[in-house]
């Protein structure tokens, strides 16, 4: 289950088993670089598979939770997503009902989003052969009409090698930021799915982040962005510090995360900061623009919990977590995610 999860299980699977196969070809964004989407001829793309488990849990279901993973994808690389196509497949004997459920969702959450679903695919396996329903989502964008603003403000206060908002763009001193509390769509899986009885305070945070991440590329100054899936902000931070040869110091006090949420992984032993997100973003900005971006964020529906966590530093090679008490500790990549199967 972990060369599926996010981590560095899946990171080493990956780089000697999947990619090693396919022709490298130049493009601003490529395969290898294992950002969220690849950009080839100016066109943004990326395409996401979700197995979640159950279905439907507290807060989203695996309809809108295929739409929001895509469009967010192609929106954190600076991308403006245009268009999705949606393929399906169903277990012999799945009750109808469910489908148009999930495909209502579907529509919902992209006519909510203004990103189309515009082609797809639907096949059937034999029962037993797939967990009821599995859906994978493509996407295809362009660049932001606000990406060449965004990245001249940022420009202003140091140098800026890349057109795109990569892993491997953070620099010294630049402002870490997340646009919300952390940790909630897995914690509420995980309890819906076991039956741990948190579900009725933590719902899921699935939503479809485009319209907030264009608020934030017209106010302009950010370098890196991402939504933190599989693996959390553990994950997004150390692939961040690994591309980009930088250490990250956050005060941990500062990371928004819900009480529940605290309670929840304190109960079931594990790290908030290692559990998949579906409506966050993680945003790399020029510190000068911290304050500004962190207004806007504010402003939103979705990002009124955002808040910035910390900063770039040379002064280590790894992600360092400020304790509250006053001590340090290593913020660890996760060999996989803690909570299996929430997309």
């Amino acid at each position: 289950m972990n060369h599926g999860a996010g981590g560095e299980t899946m990171q080493e699977f990956l780089s000697k088993h999947i990619i090693p196969y396919f022709p490298k070809i130049r493009t601003d964004v490529p395969l290898d670089s294992l950002d969220d989407s690849a950009v080839v001829d100016g066109i943004v793309f990326t395409t996401d598979a979700h197995t979640v488990k159950p279905l439907f849990f507290p807060g989203g279901d695996i309809g809108s939770l295929s739409v929001a993973g895509t469009v967010n994808d192609i929106s954190v690389i600076g991308g403006k997503p245009l268009a999705l196509s949606c393929a399906v497949i169903l277990e012999e004997g799945l009750d109808i009902d469910i489908v148009d459920k999930v495909m209502n969702s579907v529509g919902r959450t992209s006519a909510e989003c203004g990103v189309p679903v515009v082609t797809g695919d639907t096949k059937v396996m034999e029962s037993g052969a797939v967990d009821k329903m599995v859906m994978v989502t493509s996407a295809v964008g362009k660049r932001s009409e606000y990406m060449d603003h965004n990245i001249s403000v940022a420009s202003q206060y140091r140098n800026v090698n890349s057109k795109w908002l990569t892993d491997d763009n953070v620099r010294e001193g630049d402002a870490i930021i997340v646009s919300g509390t952390l940790g909630d769509h897995g914690v509420s899986l995980l309890s819906f799915r076991e039956g741990y009885g948190f579900e009725s305070t933590i719902k899921s945070d699935v939503a479809p982040l485009n319209k907030i991440i264009e608020k934030v590329l017209k106010i302009g100054g950010a370098v890196t962005m991402k939504d933190p899936t599989r693996g959390g902000l553990a994950n997004t931070l150390n692939e961040w510090s690994s591309k980009s040869n930088t250490g990250i110091e956050l005060n941990e006090s500062d990371i928004p995360l819900k009480d529940a949420v605290v309670n929840a992984c304190d109960l079931l032993g594990i790290d908030p900061l290692s559990i998949g997100n579906e409506g966050k973003a993680v945003i790399a900005c020029v510190p000068d623009m911290a304050d500004e971006i962190l207004k806007v964020l504010r402003s939103h529906p979705l990002g009124k919990d955002a808040n910035i966590i910390g900063y770039a530093s040379s002064g280590t090679k790894h992600v360092i977590v400020r304790t509250t008490v006053g001590g340090k500790r290593i913020l660890e990549p996760p060999i996989g995610d803690p909570v299996p199967r929430i997309c």
